[in-house]
């Protein structure tokens, strides 16, 4: 994930109010709603420690990589991309980082030698994403597998979401045209941060997943393949906070790059043509455990606890209608 800028937030939430054709978000609302923003960019903070530095060749069964140099050798040459998240901000440790995760796992998958390169940036988009594979180009041959994991900044920068998948797809394409398999982690849901309050979170949260939907299309009309992180986190991510986000309760913490990894791996290896585990199951594209908490599911929810409560409460031929 990336920082929550103020200016961002304050972008996002001014799309979603003139997009409202209903009226439902008021100048009033608008105004609560920056309010929010700046309480919560206070509780998050600006997370700029540099992640711990990872790259290497990852044997099977190694805990530390071999540094490497035209004389290691190596099976696979797998490449991360992208943003904060894939750059592994919030890890203490080099272990932690998640490019060093699917290394090691993928290492672990295949029982071949993995090195290790990665052009992630902390605080980049999906702008950012051609000079990262510009730089790939420049620094030498292309990898084997490309991960890529991107989109939380777009959403508070407010980037178009057309625009937005549009640039994935193209960066998607060029490395598919140089031969890697490439996966993509789409945007992650934003409606697990609980240190941004509502109803400010439903509306990134709703804005992130439109964005990964979006992403989700371009990389497979691109030749890559979709990873819907959004979904597949977002209820360990709720049910433990503490575990799973880091000091700045924004960015993954090592448990939560784990599990990231751990849907990433089987994906990018069944691509590689090595994963040995069976048939991969259907992924899905809607966080259910993070759309029950979005504020209209709760209205929803107390609409019908209250429709309960009035039918058990009134005397027979006396129920009200509460349809």
């Amino acid at each position: 994930m990336a920082s929550v800028s103020r200016t961002g937030l304050k972008a996002s939430v001014a799309t979603v109010v003139a997009g409202s054709s209903a009226g439902t978000l008021s100048w009033l609302g608008y105004n609560y709603l920056m309010s929010q923003a700046g309480a919560a960019r206070g509780v998050i903070g600006r997370n700029i420690a540099k992640p711990p530095e990872a790259d290497g060749v990852y044997a099977p069964g190694a805990d530390n990589p071999e540094l490497w140099w035209r004389a290691v050798p190596f099976d696979l040459h797998l490449m991360i991309f992208g943003d904060s998240s894939a750059a592994g901000v919030g890890a203490l440790t080099a272990s932690e980082v998640p490019g060093v995760q699917v290394a090691k796992l993928l290492a672990s998958e295949t029982g071949k030698r993995i090195r290790l390169s990665t052009k992630a940036i902390g605080g980049a988009t999906s702008r950012g994403l051609s000079g990262q594979v510009d730089a790939m180009f420049v620094a030498g041959p292309p990898p084997d597998a490309a991960v890529i994991l991107i989109g939380a900044n777009d959403v508070t920068a407010k980037n178009a979401i057309h625009a937005s998948a549009k640039r994935l797809g193209d960066a998607v394409r060029r490395l598919r045209e140089s031969g890697a398999v490439v996966v993509v982690g789409t945007c992650p849901d934003l409606g697990v941060v609980t240190a941004i309050p509502q109803p400010l979170r439903s509306v990134v949260r709703e804005w992130g997943h439109r964005l990964a939907l979006a992403q989700a299309s371009a990389t497979r009309n691109a030749g890559g393949h979709p990873v819907p992180l959004a979904d597949l986190l977002a209820k360990e991510f709720l049910a433990s906070p503490d575990t799973m986000f880091s000091a700045d309760r924004f960015h993954p913490s090592a448990a939560g790059y784990e599990l990231a990894a751990k849907q990433i791996v089987p994906v990018l290896a069944s691509a590689l043509g090595e994963w040995q585990g069976g048939p991969l199951p259907e992924l899905p594209h809607v966080s259910e455990a993070a759309q029950a908490r979005t504020v209209a599911a709760r209205l929803t929810a107390a609409a019908t606890q209250w429709k309960a409560f009035a039918r058990r409460t009134k005397p027979a031929g006396q129920r009200p209608d509460v349809n």
